[in-house]
């Protein structure tokens, strides 16, 4: 009999233009309608159908996204803390920013995250491949109460994308064709400079998740002109609960060496997957319905978490799995990760993108930037199933004015002459020596 004690579970959640105008499209999903144009001389196609998943390099594509997780994953972890991440999130989000990239820029989104020049065709087969159905399943009221006499239930597999633009600022439709056709993603309209758009952006994200993320971004600038989000949301029963033995507490040791006592799962089946390597045992628990499944990678030694995500030890772990009696011990856990994607994306070689010099001339004529990238994520694990969310969204604003010449403070006394501008006669002078006294 193989025992195996969780110290980590790793979760493999694993040319022309049109002119915005106002107004909300249809949700993301099987199809997206674009905005109608505003003058007649442009014209934007309406009704574009989700393209039917073609036959692009889904491998390739899935072992990139795999070596970019690994490569986000060591730059952001501590030892000490909890991480969660969606790697196919931030995938979705920049493979809609690579859809406006040009040149270089493109290049660089290219490189970091392993994407292959078919990218849109093959997250789209992907997409469509992990969601279920013709459209994305209804997602469960927050804080509904489970039965515990009732069978495990289908997995929910929610994906969704969108598009925020200023109002009147022209969209590229060749861009909004992507979008449409490929991520499902609809235009929305909102006002940046009039601070409406965090809200209605915000809402989406709620909805999007069953309101396990509650924002996208901490604060808006109002010279942004363009959002692209993602929105992931999974909710997966066991396909075997660990009901069977009563949940107790015991000891979890963490990498600092102290022990703290967590609430422990347990069960002992006698037809688990479970691989094992020099210094690392793996088990995979299937979830309800058989396509999902969560890897618990367990290192020994002085092995970190992090190192166990690797590709190659993910390939060796996949190829090494075989049929056999576990003995299974299982923290729950709930917690969430909040990250600011610019530090470890530009670390990795993005750096073109979040600067002034980048080119999304794709996506609009205007001298686009990403200024903010962020990824929020949350899971929750316990002896019903895994419950977990993500968003990711990146902020592009028009560039600024250039920098100043000079920068004047006056925060000490100054003087003061107002004068007839073609004459020069003084009409007030004076000095200010403290502002605050009558």
């Amino acid at each position: 009999m193989k025992r195996i004690t969780s110290l980590i579970a790793a979760a493999l959640l694993s040319a022309c233009t049109a002119t915005v105008p106002g107004g909300a499209p249809p949700e993301s999903g099987s199809a997206a309608s674009l905005a109608p144009p505003v003058a007649p001389a442009v014209e934007l196609v309406a009704d574009v159908e989700r393209a039917v998943p073609a036959d692009a390099s889904i491998e390739e594509t899935v072992e990139g996204l795999t070596a970019f997780s690994h490569e986000l994953h060591e730059d952001v972890a501590a030892p000490s803390v909890n991480t969660v991440i969606s790697p196919f999130s931030i995938a979705l989000a920049f493979g809609m920013a690579r859809a406006g990239a040009v040149g270089e820029t493109a290049d660089e989104i290219d490189q970091v995250l392993h994407f292959t020049p078919e990218v849109h065709e093959a997250l789209n087969a992907l997409e469509q491949d992990i969601v279920p159905g013709d459209s994305p399943p209804p997602l469960p009221q927050p804080g509904a109460e489970r039965d515990p006499d009732a069978p495990p239930q289908p997995p929910v597999v929610a994906v969704a994308n969108g598009l925020f633009v200023q109002e009147g600022v022209e969209v590229k439709q060749p861009f909004l064709e992507i979008l449409a056709r490929q991520y499902g993603a609809g235009v929305r309209t909102v006002d940046f400079q009039g601070g409406t758009a965090k809200p209605a952006i915000d809402a989406w994200v709620r909805e999007q998740t069953a309101e396990r993320i509650q924002k996208l971004f901490d604060q808006i600038p109002p010279l942004t002109r363009v959002v692209l989000a993602n929105a992931i949301y999974l909710k997966a029963d066991w396909q075997t609960p660990f009901v069977k033995e009563p949940l107790a507490d015991g000891p979890f040791t963490r990498a600092d060496g102290t022990v703290v006592n967590a609430t422990m799962m347990r069960r002992v089946d006698e037809e688990m997957r479970y691989a094992e390597g020099e210094d690392w045992q793996a088990v995979e628990i299937p979830y309800a319905g058989g396509e999902l499944a969560m890897w618990v990678i367990v290192p020994a030694g002085d092995r970190s978490p992090a190192e166990l995500l690797a590709p190659q030890v993910l390939a060796e772990a996949g190829a090494g799995m075989k049929d056999g009696v576990v003995e299974l011990e299982l923290p729950k856990w709930d917690f969430a990760s909040n990250l600011d994607l610019v530090p470890p994306m530009t670390a990795l070689g993005m750096e073109v993108p979040f600067d002034l010099e980048a080119d999304f001339s794709g996506m609009t004529d205007l001298d686009l930037f990403i200024e903010q990238a962020v990824h929020r994520a949350n899971i929750t694990v316990d002896e019903w199933g895994t419950e977990a969310a993500a968003v990711t969204g990146l902020g592009f604003p028009a560039s600024g004015p250039p920098e100043p010449d000079v920068v004047v403070h006056a925060d000490h006394p100054f003087a003061f002459v107002i004068r007839h501008t073609a004459t020069g006669t003084p009409l007030f002078i004076g000095q200010v020596a403290d502002p605050t006294a009558d």
